[in-house]
């Protein structure tokens, strides 16, 4: 699956903090367009909630990032402690001294949203579960979600320290998607076999996923419910249409019915509008000339792409491009530093901006230097 990050900072209006014109039962909620990250709509979307299992995002997220940096591997085998096979609410029934997989509690995790498995990946992780959600908050303050605090990794506690918000949810749900969008291949599992090895022999149990939008919804691709006394019925729902990724976060539903349908009804509501402009920077830069440097001209390179959410009707034909650049530059010049900026306009209207970066290091020109330019040019 190929993914577009944006790097720029989009200036389009939207209807944050707004109502969706469409009936929505649960009283806070959040429609976010995943690669620009703009609300399309929301609802008491910084209101405090018990998250129930929608905390496991966050696990699922440090799970992948220890995945990507080489941390543990998927074919990593993971012992169940007997803290881990505690856990009451959901879970697959993992017996102390059982050992799985790393890829298969993923899918405990992701389908059946095993409490038994996200502490024991937890526990593998950070050491002790205490640890790693010590992990958690540190991510969450990373992304942003001011409004967060994890108590345990898997959302059993209903203690006014274990709470969230429909934006926080949205923000760590959108950095699960979009940086480890491998994710959807455990998410849009609908039933599927593992095999318990213990001492009492060997059993299979079947994982179910609880995510029943994935056979309600044609272009669900995942991601979390959840559901204690406290929270009520909660729900994270990524879906997928004409290449536009949508978010709806749904809290404190009433039942676990109306959190799906509320979620249809929100994400039918954003396919209906939403448009998304894409540049992927294709065009060469012109290198921009040095003063003063070791040499004369330095390479330069945008961010990343732009990606410009639209629920107006915008023509995105009179999209215009300007480059904000100097003539030239005084050495010294530092790789990655920025050089200036394209800005994107819809008649005239500024909707966005990339960096332009320097592609190389520029020293500044010492005396030797220009001794050997001159050479240089007089040999040619």
């Amino acid at each position: 699956m190929a993914w577009i990050l944006f790097m720029a900072a989009p200036l389009a209006a939207h209807a944050e903090g707004n109502a969706a014109p469409v009936s929505v039962a649960a009283p806070s909620y959040v429609l976010m367009e995943a690669s620009t990250g703009q609300i399309i709509c929301s609802q008491n979307e910084n209101e405090r909630l018990h998250p129930a299992s929608i905390t496991k995002i966050m696990t699922l997220l440090l799970i992948f990032e220890a995945l990507e940096s080489g941390k543990i591997r998927l074919e990593d085998e993971v012992t169940t402690s007997a803290n881990a096979k505690s856990m009451g609410g959901s879970q697959v029934f993992l017996e102390e001294g059982e050992i799985q997989t790393v890829d298969t509690l993923i899918k405990c995790i992701a389908v059946a949203s095993g409490n038994d498995a996200a502490v024991a990946m937890a526990e593998y992780i950070g050491g002790s579960e205490e640890s790693f959600v010590q992990m958690m908050n540190e991510k969450a303050k990373s992304l942003g979600m001011t409004q967060t605090t994890f108590v345990d990794c898997c959302g059993l506690s209903n203690s006014d320290g274990h709470m969230t918000t429909a934006m926080d949810v949205a923000l760590m749900s959108r950095e699960l998607i979009t940086k480890h969008p491998k994710v959807y291949e455990y998410t849009q599992i609908w039933m599927e076999d593992i095999t318990h090895e213990t001492r009492k022999g060997s059993s299979t149990f079947t994982l179910s996923s609880i995510n029943k939008l994935l056979k309600q919804y044609p272009y669900a691709t995942g991601l979390k419910t959840g559901s204690t006394s406290a929270a009520k019925y909660c729900l994270s729902a990524t879906a997928r249409k004409d290449g536009i990724d949508l978010i709806a976060v749904v809290m404190k539903a009433p039942d676990y019915k109306v959190r799906f349908q509320d979620a249809i009804t929100l994400l039918n509501y954003g396919f209906s509008l939403a448009k998304v402009y894409v540049d992927e920077n294709q065009d060469i830069l012109p290198p921009l000339a040095v003063q003063g440097g070791i040499s004369d001209e330095v390479p330069l390179s945008y961010r990343g792409a732009f990606r410009y959410l639209d629920v107006a009707g915008a023509d995105f034909a009179a999209v215009t491009k300007q480059m904000n650049l100097p003539e030239s530059v005084q050495a010294p010049v530092r790789k990655g530093e920025k050089a200036g900026e394209a800005v994107y306009s819809i008649n005239g209207t500024e909707i966005g901006r990339v960096d332009i970066l320097y592609g190389e290091e520029i020293s500044k020109a010492v005396y030797k230097d220009y001794i050997h330019k001159v050479l240089l040019k007089f040999c040619v």
